[in-house]
């Protein structure tokens, strides 16, 4: 008999997550996920990409709350002081997830896939994994594009939310560090401007031309 192939995980059973609890510094200290892009700000435009992909759906920010909230969805601010980065607004997502797994996407990325939630869902179930992350194509410094982890576009187990909090408890800061600690697979994609971050003005004006 042929082995039978994992259930896949329901998109009711995933909750998601969209990161805009930065201090944009390369933005000049502006809140990113407030500026707009066609007259739309950058994190309802990520809700929007995600809603379609996930059950439940909240928004990680430490800035301008209200604002957030104006965008329809349960807002969650750090759990932990002097926002210590992406994985401080993940375990805020994990702490509050009612579900068993978790999606984040940042809010700075405008053009992510509409199946980058499924794809990763796929390879997770494929390998056993507890994560699964992006990587797509990205310019280096001269230019040339190269495969490159997007660590924050991440599906993972809720039941990592102990483990995450020691981690940062101890100090932890580097996303790619508490991924090795746990069976994490790499999912590649092939359409790198999709994955490309709004991080400088020029940034912004340049997808205000497209």
């Amino acid at each position: 008999m042929a082995p039978t192939s994992p259930s896949a995980i329901p998109r009711e059973a995933i909750t998601g997550l969209v990161l805009a609890g930065g201090r944009g510094r390369r933005m000049g200290g502006e809140d990113k996920g407030l500026l707009p892009l066609h007259d739309q700000p950058l994190a309802a435009r990520a809700l929007e990409r995600l809603r379609p992909q996930v059950g439940p759906i909240g928004l990680s920010a430490n800035r301008h709350l209200a604002a957030y909230r104006a965008l329809g969805v349960p807002v969650w601010p750090d759990t932990l002081p002097d926002q210590p980065g992406p994985l401080a607004g993940l375990l805020t997502g994990l702490t509050h997830a009612d579900t068993p797994w978790l999606a984040s996407v940042p809010c700075d990325c405008p053009d992510f896939p509409g199946d980058v939630v499924a794809r990763l869902v796929d390879a997770v179930q494929t390998a056993g994994a507890d994560l699964a992350v992006a990587v797509a194509p990205a310019p280096d410094e001269a230019g040339h594009w190269a495969p490159k982890l997007h660590p924050v576009f991440c599906l993972l187990q809720v039941r990592l939310k102990d483990d995450l909090a020691l981690y940062l408890q101890q100090g932890g800061r580097r996303v790619r560090d508490w991924l090795a600690r746990h069976a994490t697979v790499e999912v590649a994609f092939d359409d790198g401007p999709a994955f490309l971050n709004v991080n400088t003005p020029e940034d912004l004006r340049q997808r205000h031309t497209r």
